[in-house]
């Protein structure tokens, strides 16, 4: 079986690179920028502690001066509020008093979000300032990241080379070694998700000290997003060919780490985007890595479904296309099987074309 590739016409190319180039940039621009530019609370959890008057007053102000901003929850005192934001129940909460606000936050889960609950506070205590004198505002980081990256850069950083580097993985498996049969595929994707997570983790805590607890846990977790990425770029590879790169790099580089939440918040981002976000391995796996590293796994079980989910499906969709009639793996190694034998008998040494004749041999029989 043989392919011949049909060169465009001059103005077609030039029709592909004048338009369809820039329009796939100018969509990429547009899928990076559009969250980061309309950041705000939707239904942000926020718990409020009390059922005093003050507390009231201050739930009235945030339902009117910030409608749909916040969802809010009520707790009996500091404590309770304290375990709801260990446990990701909210992102922090509001203590009001007669006397000042303080606010609870963690860092941990959003450096974003904290500042935001500080500012919402600072807010709040200005309008309830009697005789224009502010009331005093405080603040508590419940669950703070480590004291090596303050505001959180070095996680939502390490997204993009993370998820960049998994489907490049992928790619060298599925199309440059071309792992058969299917099992040596998925051991291979297994073997290095493995390893290129450890790698990941012992740079990100050993080197510059970010990831400080859980450790085993947190290396599993990078694993897994690895192995999510990969595997399900691996496995539209082999089902659909190189195409699958392309749709692989669209979901995981130019959807995925926009839509993950990962400098900000999901709550932060236009309706809509954050579930996205969360949906898609890259979204997931920030998540998960936030809950292993700072709060001993709590709130972590629907993103793990999430990743195993996109793992389960990459390496479904290696076997099949390694097995099935129309599967891209199996139609190339239909068609190695079939030129091989063609390219054994075109190399192997001949000894008869080009044989001398026996009379210029220089043997002479005696008589």
């Amino acid at each position: 079986m043989s392919f011949k590739l049909t060169a465009h016409p001059p103005w077609r190319q030039l029709l592909l690179i004048a338009v369809a180039l820039p329009l796939a940039m100018v969509a990429a621009v547009l899928a990076f920028a559009w969250p980061a530019a309309r950041i705000a609370p939707r239904d942000l959890p926020l718990g409020v502690v009390g059922a005093t008057a003050s507390t009231q007053t201050a739930v009235t102000a945030l339902q009117r001066t910030e409608p749909g901003a916040f969802d809010l929850t009520l707790y009996v005192d500091e404590p309770a509020a304290r375990r709801a934001i260990e446990n990701r129940h909210v992102y922090g909460a509001l203590v009001v008093s007669s006397k000042g606000i303080r606010v609870l936050t963690a860092s941990a889960a959003s450096p974003t979000v904290a500042q935001l609950l500080t500012q919402v506070g600072q807010r709040l205590a200005a309008k309830r300032a009697p005789n224009g004198r502010p009331l005093p505002v405080t603040s508590s980081d419940v669950v703070a990241t480590a004291a090596a990256d303050p505001h959180g850069q070095v996680l939502s950083s390490a997204l993009l080379p993370l998820t960049i580097c998994g489907v490049i993985l992928a790619s060298v498996i599925a199309l440059v070694l071309k792992f058969t049969p299917a099992w040596r595929q998925l051991v291979a994707l297994v073997v290095v998700a493995a390893t290129a997570g450890l790698g990941a983790y012992l740079i990100a805590q050993t080197f510059l000290g970010v990831l400080p607890h859980q450790h085993v846990a947190t290396w599993a977790s990078l694993a897994l997003t690895i192995l999510a990425i990969s595997a399900s770029t691996a496995g539209l590879i082999a089902l659909i060919g190189p195409a699958g790169l392309g749709v692989s790099a669209i979901l995981m580089v130019f959807i995925g780490n926009p839509f993950s939440g990962s400098t900000s918040a999901t709550e932060l981002l236009p309706k809509g985007v954050g579930d996205i976000g969360q949906w898609l391995p890259p979204g997931a796996g920030v998540s998960l890595l936030r809950g292993t590293a700072y709060f001993d796994g709590n709130g972590t079980a629907a993103h793990i479904a999430v990743l195993a989910l996109w793992a389960g499906f990459g390496m479904l969709a290696v076997v099949l296309g390694h097995r099935s009639f129309t599967g891209f793996a199996a139609k190339r190694s239909r068609v190695a099987a079939r030129q091989s034998p063609t390219q054994i008998a075109d190399t192997a040494p001949s000894f008869n074309h080009h044989a001398a004749p026996d009379h210029a041999v220089g043997v002479h029989q005696g008589g």
